[in-house]
């Protein structure tokens, strides 16, 4: 039995459990067989480890102090399977940066000289350049505040988020094909899509193709999601981010469908108005619909949104000051794009939410032999 520190923290409307990378190298074990027993993977309720049983709450990133100018914090984030033995490692996770940010300032790996705090991290999965600004009053780590996010009621510490030249992240490429719209084969035959790789890669689709609209429920959202994970193969081929031979990640791209502002009702029952948001997206987690929508994912849709003929851009009602609404299932989410100077594309920033939820002691039953 391994003894391993960790901590709980709500970042936006995710859980993730954050561990210090001299503790994880101290068991002497391989990462991957120490995540999938901490969580108890095997278990589709992973009901014998500290999993959530849901892909929102099924997280976890490891962190470090980074030796490279200009960044304060490494970390790098697992999707830690559910009935599946399997930890992915391709893509990063901006809920769980939202506490990584608040754990770094709790844990006294930044300097806290103001009434505001930023650190300066970097996503190893992927490369991704991110700040999480706290207010630090008193020059005191906050243990409270009053920021909320949809898709939660819960109150947290405000944290301002922010993607740094997040285009390209992945490919190298905002429209890793070289379009705005490409046509992708689906259970059903072609189907067009915008192939975009900002935050993370996406592969979005109009959501008439499927039947559905900007008002879409997530139980009708749910029912093509089959389609969606076929169609998220073609686009990791398309995009290059996998050869034939490959397996894909359950993860990357993420895959969603876009439309038009519609009246809708959230999945707690508010009433959004057409007036209320720019666009409306539907995205999957894994293998099921995303009950809000992820950030990395909501950076693809902001810099997609701006890009002359992607579907985003279609649907999108423009804005003059860069700021895009989504509505999502559990609410409206606010992206704003701030134009930089260096010709690196637009910073993301959104507005997000953390807690500590808790400190603990991991007993990780590990078996003898395992990889180290």
């Amino acid at each position: 039995m391994l003894r391993l520190q960790g901590e709980m923290i709500r970042g936006g409307t995710s859980k993730c459990w954050i561990f210090d990378h001299h503790d994880v190298v101290a068991t002497g074990v391989d990462l991957d067989t120490l995540l999938l027993a901490a969580f108890n993977a095997a278990d589709p309720r992973q009901i014998d480890g500290v999993g959530g049983a849901s892909s929102t709450t099924s997280k976890a990133a490891v962190v470090r102090t980074s030796a490279e100018p200009g960044v304060d914090i490494e970390y790098v984030f697992a999707q830690v399977g559910i009935g599946d033995e399997r930890v992915e490692w391709a893509s990063n996770c901006g809920n769980c940066a939202t506490a990584v940010a608040l754990y770094a300032v709790h844990h006294g790996m930044v300097p806290i000289t103001s009434d505001t705090t930023t650190v300066r991290m970097i996503n190893t999965n992927t490369g991704a350049r991110l700040t999480g600004t706290i207010p630090t009053p008193g020059l005191a780590a906050p243990e409270e505040g009053a920021a909320v996010v949809p898709g939660t009621a819960a109150l947290g510490v405000p944290v301002l988020l922010g993607f740094q030249d997040p285009a390209g992240s992945t490919t190298g490429l905002a429209l890793p094909t070289g379009l705005a719209l490409d046509s992708l084969t689906g259970p059903h035959g072609p189907v067009e899509a915008s192939l975009v790789d900002a935050g993370a890669p996406a592969a979005l689709f109009d959501a008439k193709a499927f039947d559905l609209g900007g008002a879409a429920s997530l139980a009708d959202f749910g029912a093509v999601v089959p389609a969606l994970s076929v169609l998220r193969r073609q686009a990791a081929l398309a995009m290059g981010l996998v050869g034939e031979d490959d397996p894909v990640s359950h993860a990357v791209p993420k895959v969603g469908i876009v439309a038009g502002p519609a009246a809708y009702r959230t999945t707690h029952g508010t009433l959004v108005s057409q007036d209320e948001y720019d666009l409306a997206v539907r995205m999957v987690s894994v293998h099921a619909p995303h009950p809000a929508i992820g950030l990395t994912s909501a950076v693809a849709l902001a810099t997609a949104a701006a890009i002359p003929g992607t579907l985003a851009h279609r649907f999108t009602r423009q804005t003059a000051d860069g700021t895009l609404r989504l509505g999502t299932p559990a609410g409206v989410i606010t992206t704003r794009t701030v134009p930089t100077s260096d010709g690196a594309s637009p910073t993301v920033l959104l507005h997000r939410a953390a807690r500590r939820i808790a400190r603990a002691e991991l007993l990780v039953p590990v078996l003898e032999g395992s990889p180290r």
